[in-house]
């Protein structure tokens, strides 16, 4: 195997990076210890990506947009599988990606980042509506019900990754739960007033 790509090189430091910024925080989080932690010297990753401030929102945007599709690729592959992925991805989202949320929230609230947190979430839009269009599919249900739904699951999953409060978890699970139940029976009464004779 050849020699990484300049892209492949950077990818691989913005990794390290928002590990290091992670472990430790944004404000305690020195260009040298970033270097440290990639192998190189401060002047490399200078060289790379210009300023502490651009490592933060590269770093940031790349690994919590893999962090989203690690997330969507655990999705139900169907009704029946909905309760699985209702279970499971809140523990797992805090296992995984806690840390990760902490620093990203750190981040896109400080001022000098909240611009950068705009345009973050502005793309968390249209991938959520990208993702609501294929689930939908998977689950029999329209897609823009479906991203409603996506929406409050990832917030109650990343406010549990955060904090841990089950109360607030299983409060947004059931109400998960019922407007599903709600939707299910509702369209199950439509389809039987058109089903013909």
């Amino acid at each position: 195997m050849g020699p990484k790509s300049r892209e492949e090189r950077e990818i691989e430091l913005l990794e390290i990076c928002f590990d290091t910024f992670c472990k430790h925080g944004l404000e305690n989080t020195s260009l040298l210890m970033l270097s440290e932690a990639c192998g190189v010297t401060n002047g490399a990753l200078v060289y790379y990506f210009g300023t502490k401030e651009n490592i933060v929102v590269e770093s940031t945007a790349l690994c919590m947009a893999r962090v989203e599709n690690d997330f969507m690729a655990q999705s139900p592959k169907s009704l029946d599988d909905l309760e699985r992925f209702l279970v499971e991805m809140p523990r797992m989202t805090a296992e995984l990606h806690g840390a990760k949320y902490r620093f990203m929230y750190q981040v896109y609230a400080s001022p000098r980042y909240r611009e950068h947190g705009v345009e973050f979430f502005r793309g968390v839009n249209v991938r959520y509506q990208e993702y609501a269009d294929t689930v939908s599919k998977r689950l029999g249900l329209p897609a823009d019900y479906t991203r409603g739904m996506i929406y409050i699951f990832v917030r109650a999953c990343v406010h549990y990754a955060m904090f841990g409060d089950e109360e607030y978890l299983e409060m947004q699970l059931g109400a998960i739960r019922t407007s599903v139940g709600m939707f299910l029976r509702h369209k199950d009464e439509q389809d039987a007033r058109w089903t013909p004779i």
